[in-house]
């Protein structure tokens, strides 16, 4: 089964992971060999992935966000959460996962994608069913951060145990106003962050696998922040801890 990948970074980014099997690169007509383009057509002759010049209204009609440029590739290859923690190990890093329960958005999947990337996350969990998968639209949104990250799919308690027995506190996002803040706790050890879907949060059953649950305090009008945004700054707000 192929998939289609569009935009520069997302194609760009594809095929610099090497981790998709890439079948066809089609270009716009009259799309010059320049800047980033040219990049990607040296990544298609490293990788020796066929060029097919072809109408813009071809690649129109796949998706009319394609700045010029379409990647037919194999499916974005999963992982398990072994293989998040063997990276963790081989690092040699205090293991850093995000996990998303039913995140449903696949902008939001995308953004924080592209955070988890930028900070250094081991990982990312999700759950079987019910909840946004790697999609070339989450490809394009993430700007082809998704291929380069290990992404499972598994029971979230079960992960959250495992995640637990390697040495991870489970910290879950919630503007509840029993919520810690992030001046009341430790996010410099092994973590696991939960981020729950935009509209019910995180799950009872998950919820109670949190050791503590953390909320954003907001000084502004709004009562609170999107999964994407709130999950981002805490990610960041970790990264800087790990890092001092």
């Amino acid at each position: 089964m192929k998939e289609i990948i569009y935009s520069r970074n997302a194609v760009y980014e594809t095929l610099r992971a090497r981790r998709r099997q890439p079948i066809r690169l089609l270009v716009a007509d009259k799309i010059q060999e320049k800047g980033h383009m040219a990049a990607i057509f040296e990544l298609a002759k490293e990788c020796k992935v066929p060029v097919e010049r072809v109408p813009r209204q071809r690649l129109d009609s796949l998706n009319p966000q394609h700045q010029g440029v379409v990647l037919e590739a194999g499916h974005y290859p999963y992982m398990d959460v072994s293989d998040i923690l063997d990276n963790a190990k081989a690092k040699n890093e205090p293991l850093f996962v995000l996990l998303l329960d039913t995140l449903q958005d696949p902008q939001n999947f995308g953004t924080l994608l592209r955070t988890a990337e930028a900070v250094g996350v081991h990982g990312i969990i999700l759950p079987l069913a019910r909840t946004v998968e790697v999609t070339p639209a989450v490809v394009n949104a993430s700007s082809g951060a998704s291929e380069h990250l290990l992404v499972a799919q598994s029971n979230l308690v079960q992960a959250i145990e495992r995640l637990k027995e390697a040495g991870a506190w489970v910290v879950g996002l919630d503007e509840d106003s029993r919520s810690q803040t992030p001046d009341q706790v430790r996010l410099d050890g092994a973590l696991a962050v939960v981020v729950g879907s935009e509209g019910e949060g995180i799950r009872p059953l998950v919820r109670q696998k949190c050791d503590f649950m953390l909320k954003l305090p907001m000084h502004g009008k709004i009562e609170s922040l999107n999964a994407a945004v709130a999950g981002s700054i805490v990610l960041y707000l970790a990264s800087m801890a790990r890092n001092k």
